[in-house]
């Protein structure tokens, strides 16, 4: 994989004309995303319910596709990836696992299996998605290990109990949400966050000015994030090894901060 480009700003005239040259057979599908933009846009100005809106859309192409895997090859292999990841940096059968963002399972269904019976919990604000999800647990047969799939309004976590989750884990996430949807959540975390536990979320990464494409795509510097993250007690650390996969984001944990 290439290396990323972490201080080009996406959303300027010359990087879009530029691109453009590069990638003529990709206008006609991004002028299309532009155009439903500017439509959902006007009819949802709520994010959160501009981008249900948008995995409607997507959903009704392909589930894969709306959670950003171009084919089920890849889908497998970016679950694999933040399944082999998470286990590998102290993911245990024993953990309650809260997903936020589930999609569709791309990663989720590797969770619930991995996870003792009812130690999974997903959510998602798209319903669409939640459906296939639904399908993807009866095409692998784990029904049995007794997942909870919920549909949300937003990111406030109210419903969820006190230091409930030993793990918290949000993929590509943060990556389409504006700065307010980030901190509702990052407000809220660590009140399901069990002691010792950890959340784990990935987001688009620059070194430049931050900035946004349409409204899907947000790019934000390691240290906004971090800043964000200690406003609400909590202690962020860039996950370095990370970045050594072949994903294109980033990826922060977050922990209670130490007391005093």
């Amino acid at each position: 994989m290439p290396a990323r480009n972490v201080t080009v700003d996406r959303a300027s005239f010359g990087h879009r004309v530029g691109y453009a040259l590069r990638h003529p057979g990709r206008v006609p599908r991004h002028l299309a995303r532009a155009t439903r933009d500017m439509w959902l846009r006007r009819r949802y100005p709520d994010h959160v319910d501009y981008y249900r809106a948008v995995m409607r859309s997507d959903t009704r192409v392909s589930p894969d596709a709306a959670v950003g895997s171009p084919s089920r090859e890849r889908w497998l292999a970016l679950g694999a990836m933040q399944f082999d990841y998470l286990v590998e940096h102290g993911l245990r059968p024993g953990h309650r696992m809260l997903e936020i963002g589930c999609g569709n399972l791309r990663a989720g269904w590797r969770f619930i299996r991995h996870l003792e019976p009812g130690h999974y919990y997903g959510l998602d604000i798209s319903p669409d998605i939640l459906a296939a999800a639904q399908d993807t647990l009866v095409e692998k047969g784990l029904q049995g290990r007794l997942p909870t799939l919920t549909p949300v309004r937003d990111l406030k976590l109210a419903f969820l109990p006190d230091a409930h989750f030993d793990v918290v884990h949000a993929h590509s996430v943060f990556s389409h949400s504006p700065l307010p949807v980030i901190e509702e959540c990052l407000a809220h975390v660590g009140r399901v966050l069990a002691p010792g536990g950890w959340f784990d979320f990935t987001f688009d990464r620059t070194e430049g000015e931050e900035h946004h494409v349409l409204h899907e795509d947000f790019y934000y510097r390691t240290e906004t994030l971090v800043a964000l993250a200690a406003r609400y007690g909590l202690e962020a650390r860039f996950m370095d090894d990370w970045e050594e996969l072949p994903h294109g984001q980033s990826k922060i944990r977050v922990t209670h901060a130490p007391a005093g």
